[in-house]
């Protein structure tokens, strides 16, 4: 998939548990995971303002563009 979720690089370096992100930005963990994993299908504006905001970051901290080879 072209566009690759870096919420794992991030949580790290804010040291932050996943857990603790999802309470803060009101969310399940087991949703938190289906966006960490990058099997989540959308986002939110909502939900990714809540994760920049919690994490003090900007949103091409955690989602990132990489061009496939074909």
């Amino acid at each position: 998939m072209p566009i690759v979720v870096n919420l794992d690089v991030m949580l790290a370096k804010r040291k932050m548990k996943s857990k603790d992100l999802a309470e803060i930005i009101n969310i399940t963990t087991a949703n938190l995971s289906i966006l960490k994993s990058g099997k989540a299908k959308a986002i939110r504006f909502s939900t990714l303002e809540a994760i920049c905001n919690a994490l003090d970051c900007q949103p091409s901290d955690i989602l990132e563009y990489v061009e496939e080879n074909e």
